[in-house]
């Protein structure tokens, strides 16, 4: 007995078993356990992969596939059953051959496949007969979607004169449509508009340049791209994208002026700095590729300048230094312009800068007379007599008709007084004796005017040196006041003199000290010259005494070195003082002062006694007091007071 056989005789004796419910549970139960214990091993369904395609409108449907048992007899026997997604609403199948069939349009693009299970039942048991089995029906892509650039409009830059074959941009188009089956998806690209300068690639996209182009010509291109899907094939779809490519500026143009030749003009009495002209040289380029740099060349270069003006780039030429029409009336200025920032690449076409003549007429104007020089320097010797020669100023009137001039010196200073000026000649003479030493130099201020014009009016300064006239004799610098010791020894310095002289020395000061002729005899005192403008005085004998003599009068004779030699004779007053060697100041002073009011010795320490007690008295209380007093008396320290 095969399986077959014995499957279907169970079946059999399942259906007309006359039995209670709870035997018919249990006869299930076990026809269950049977079915699992003797079902084969290996069964399965046969069917082909099942696609169905999108788009297609079902009248009333559409044939998918057939599944199909190996163990369906075509007996009528087996019930196919569907279920899943889209299971009877979607599709349907036949239940006795097992055919699938859609019943409605499909959109691959909002589902792509739908997943079923099919079933195979005995229609006697009820019973199935296979696993229930699980099968995906595919929805085949038809091309229903047009191309579409998402990222578009394009906007691409790219320098000028790029050479053939540099990538500009790259545009890119999707579709809808299934990539991995057909060519629905499979998009070429191709240039609607923008021959012959650029082209795209087929397959990527990418627009590249296809020739040389000049900014300066033209700097924007609109390209159109389409996109077309089925490999061009027909019944395709397309898209196109417009792509605006600007092309940037490089420096491959040079400046060059408007003009081969500028006139221009300026007047003599412009100052420096002043605005003579404009030129403007034109540059294709933009931004800082038009930038530029203008240069005056040649000698012209010390009268004139050119700079740039960075918002207008034109070239403005100044005055460098003031111009005369009297000594040159045109000149011819060579103005030359260069790029600021030159691109290297393009040196070989030439240099990047232009040149042009830039002629510049001088303008006469009346000018005020000129002096001779703008500062003079004179000199003339002190004392000289009124009237004495102490030089001349020379001024001329610069212009063509040479307009007589007149002098005069500026008022409202007190310098007039002592100089006069012809104002025919500008002879410059002193109106009364001049001395160096109150002012050794004056400055005084001459003007020039045209006589015909006393608008124009110029000055110049004039420095006039007073020189030294050895006027001046040498003398004392102060007063000396020199005692000398009654008990004093010959040969004792007891002052040391100097000299000056207001005169000026331009080898420096040198003096000569000697007794005057009249004292050359004189037994008392001698000098002797240090040969350093000083000189000692020195005692002849021993001793003095105030009775026979109090003071002596010693004339000393000083000469200067100057041309010619001046001498004066001055006086040194020596006061013989009561004491032994050393001099005291005060002591001597007073003594000398009481002596010469008739006071003896004895009156004098007596007078003295009184006021150190006065001193003494007072200081008591305040030390510091009597140690200035001490000192004040000319004494060492305080204690001398009582020795």
């Amino acid at each position: 007995m095969n399986y077959y056989t014995l499957l279907s005789l169970v079946l059999t004796l399942v259906q007309i078993w006359p039995c209670a419910p709870s035997m018919q549970k249990q006869s299930t139960k076990n026809t269950d356990q049977f079915f699992t214990t003797v079902r084969r091993v290996k069964r399965g369904w046969m069917w082909e992969p099942l696609f169905a395609t999108e788009e297609q409108t079902p009248t009333p449907r559409l044939y998918v596939g057939q599944l199909k048992s190996d163990l369906d007899k075509q007996d009528g026997n087996l019930q196919y059953v569907l279920t899943g997604e889209g299971a009877g609403s979607i599709f349907t199948i036949d239940e006795y051959d097992g055919k699938i069939y859609v019943i409605q349009k499909l959109d691959r693009e909002k589902k792509p496949f739908y997943t079923l299970r099919a079933q195979a039942i005995n229609r006697n048991t009820h019973l199935p007969v296979e696993p229930e089995s699980e099968f995906i029906i595919k929805v085949r892509d038809v091309n229903d979607h047009e191309p579409q650039f998402l990222d578009g409009p394009y906007v691409a830059t790219i320098p000028e004169m790029s050479p053939e074959g540099t990538s500009v941009t790259q545009v890119t188009a999707t579709d809808g449509d299934d990539p991995s089956y057909g060519n629905s998806a499979r998009l070429l690209y191709s240039l609607i508009q923008g021959q012959p300068y650029f082209s795209v690639e087929p397959k990527t996209g990418v627009i590249r340049m296809s020739s040389q182009m000049d900014r300066e010509t033209k700097e924007q291109y609109l390209v159109i791209i389409q996109a077309k899907d089925m490999v061009g094939q027909a019944g395709a779809f397309s898209a196109t994208a417009t792509v605006t490519i600007n092309l940037s500026d490089i420096n491959d143009n040079a400046p060059k002026f408007q003009q081969r030749l500028y006139y221009m003009s300026v007047s003599e009495e412009a100052p420096v700095g002043t605005t003579i002209g404009k030129v403007m040289a034109e540059d294709s380029d933009i931004g800082e590729n038009a930038a530029m740099n203008y240069f005056i060349e040649g000698d012209s270069a010390d009268v004139f300048d050119i700079i740039t003006n960075n918002e207008t780039q034109e070239g403005i030429v100044l005055l460098k230094k003031r111009v005369d029409y009297e000594s040159k009336r045109r000149y011819s200025v060579r103005a030359k312009v260069v790029n600021r920032y030159i691109d290297e690449r393009f040196l070989e076409d030439g240099p990047f800068e232009d040149t042009t003549i830039v002629k510049i007429n001088v303008e006469d104007a009346d000018e005020p007379p000129v002096f001779t020089s703008e500062n003079y320097v004179m000199e003339i010797a002190e004392g000289a007599v009124s009237g004495s020669l102490v030089g001349v100023v020379t001024a001329r009137d610069p212009d063509n008709d040479d307009s007589p001039v007149r002098y005069s010196i500026v008022r409202g200073t007190y310098l007039k007084r002592l100089f006069s000026i012809n104002e025919h000649n500008g002879t410059i003479t002193t109106t009364k004796p001049l001395d160096r030493e109150i002012a050794a130099w004056h400055n005084i201020t001459v003007t020039a005017t045209e006589t015909r014009n006393p608008e124009k009016i110029s000055e110049a300064n004039v420095y006039i040196q007073v020189l030294n006239v050895n006027d001046h004799a040498p003398e004392f610098p102060k007063y000396y006041e020199t005692f000398v010791c009654e008990n004093t020894f010959s040969g004792q310095l007891i002052q040391n003199i100097s000299a000056v002289d207001q005169d000026d020395s331009i080898e420096g000061h040198h003096f000569s000290f000697s007794l005057a002729q009249e004292a050359t005899n004189n037994s008392h005192f001698t000098v002797k010259d240090n040969q350093d403008n000083t000189a000692g005085i020195f005692t002849a004998k021993n001793g003095f005494s105030r009775q026979e003599q109090l003071s002596f009068y010693l004339p000393i004779l000083i000469l200067d070195n100057g041309t010619p030699p001046l001498t004066s004779t001055n006086t040194l007053t020596i006061t013989v003082c009561d004491c032994d060697i050393q001099v005291n100041i005060f002591f001597c002073r007073y003594g000398a002062f009481m002596y010469s009011m008739g006071l003896s010795t004895e009156a004098l320490v007596a007078v003295l006694a009184c006021v150190l007690i006065l001193l003494v008295c007072r200081s008591l209380a305040r030390p510091e007091s009597l140690r200035q007093a001490a000192y004040s008396l000319g004494l060492k320290n305080e204690h001398s007071i009582f020795m």
